[in-house]
């Protein structure tokens, strides 16, 4: 039983970091709700009016384009967590000469700021004199314009995505390969099985805590994706409509057209959808995840 002198050194410890979780996460939160149920005046000032924002959502061809288009987009990233997992599996091999290099090249995309990653693929995937395309047309391919083009623009970023999160998620399941304990390896060995048995047997399943964490995180980011298309597509071009995601529609019409009460909401039905989402992957997790 904790005595009263305890209890007050406790709440003194941790009461910097709930400060900082209310000024800066609860406060933000809480004052996006109630601006998502108003709507902002020309010369400032709110007027409340209700769900009306949420029911202009609803019927909104932009809000349901960037709902697709941010789906779209999760998906594909979330299709470059077994490319991390390979990689980090060729990371964790014994004896590897050069491990060191090879690890620091892999994790270099995410220490590199965002703005530096956006541009430089921003000229790679340059139709005309783009890297991409000058390689494609060594091979006689005639390029897409990547960033160009409305049925390309999303795919694209994705791959931008897809390799600027495989060095971080690969460090994540180095971890957990470096967790798994040798002697099941070395039993499966005698019983005769092979490299890739013992991975799909022993690896996979003993990695799932390490990927479901991956995946959650992979999601949420994914979700949030702004930055690349911001430096990727020009505002004028024809790729923006397919490429647009829900926060970059809240920059639009938060920063550029002045609606708050509308961003606030579209801010709203983001947490809500990330909500949803990672609850189900908790729900669903008991099925697939195998704990020791």
């Amino acid at each position: 039983m904790l005595s009263k002198r305890e209890w007050v050194w406790g709440y003194l410890l941790i009461a910097p970091m709930a400060l900082g979780l209310a000024v800066f996460y609860l406060w933000p939160i809480a004052q996006t709700l109630y601006l998502s149920f108003t709507e902002s005046g020309v010369f400032g000032g709110h007027t409340w009016v209700g769900t009306a924002n949420f029911t202009d959502l609803l019927g909104d061809e932009e809000m349901l384009g960037a709902l697709g288009n941010t789906v779209l987009y999760a998906v594909l990233v979330l299709a470059g967590v077994p490319v991390a997992i390979v990689v980090a599996a060729l990371l964790n091999v014994p004896g590897l000469r050069g491990m060191s290099v090879y690890r620091t090249l892999y994790f270099l995309p995410v220490v590199t700021m965002p703005a530096a990653i956006g541009l430089t693929w921003r000229y790679l995937f340059n139709g005309d004199f783009g890297a991409i395309n000058y390689l494609l047309g060594k091979l006689g391919i005639d390029g897409p314009y990547w960033v160009g083009d409305p049925d390309f623009a999303i795919y694209a970023i994705a791959i931008v995505g897809v390799w600027s999160s495989v060095g971080y998620n690969a460090v994540l399941f180095l971890a957990g390969l470096q967790g798994i304990p040798r002697q099941y390896y070395e039993a499966a060995s005698m019983d005769g099985a092979g490299r890739l048995r013992q991975f799909f047997r022993i690896t996979l399943p003993l990695l799932t805590p390490t990927t479901f964490f991956v995946i959650v995180i992979t999601m949420i980011n994914a979700l949030q994706v702004f930055d690349l298309v911001y430096l990727m597509i020009d505002t004028t071009s024809p790729a923006l409509n397919g490429s647009r995601t829900i926060v970059y529609l809240f920059f639009e019409k938060g920063f550029v057209q002045n609606q708050r009460g509308l961003a606030a909401a579209i801010a709203v039905v983001l947490l809500g959808l990330i909500l949803v989402l990672t609850a189900v992957q908790f729900r669903l997790q008991k099925r697939w995840v195998h704990y020791e």
